[in-house]
């Protein structure tokens, strides 16, 4: 088992910066592929990024790249996702996620592949 918490979230306006952390706590966190995702009101969950065990691989939805990075730290038991060049559309409750699980690469964008959640970090950016 492992729980994860994220922070960082916040209102910022358009073309502002946030980033997020997730802490994780519970069996080795190099264990873990770790990935974000998010969901807006209304709309399904989405993925935005993922990374890899030791964190030499990362991968981005279409809508994010160039703008977000993912990164972690396993000597802090840590993910992060740092978002630039924020829009409206990027408004959503942005959730941490980690598996244990065996990846290819279609993997690292489903939701069903992820074996534990955070309860979410509310971002709102503002027109």
């Amino acid at each position: 088992q492992v729980q994860l918490v994220e922070s960082g979230g916040g209102l910022v306006q358009t073309g502002g910066s946030l980033r997020l952390s997730c802490a994780a706590s519970g069996r080795t966190f190099s264990s873990y592929v770790m990935g974000w995702f998010r969901q807006a009101p209304g709309k399904e969950r989405e993925f935005v990024a993922a990374i890899t065990r030791s964190g030499g691989n990362t991968y981005y939805a279409d809508s994010v790249k160039g703008r977000f990075t993912i990164s972690r730290d396993n000597a802090k038991n840590s993910v992060y996702l740092q978002m630039n060049s924020l829009k409206p559309e990027d408004t959503a409750v942005y959730y941490c996620a980690a598996s244990t699980g065996v990846f290819v690469v279609a993997s690292y964008g489903r939701s069903s592949a992820y074996d534990y959640w955070g309860q979410g970090t509310q971002v709102t950016v503002s027109s």
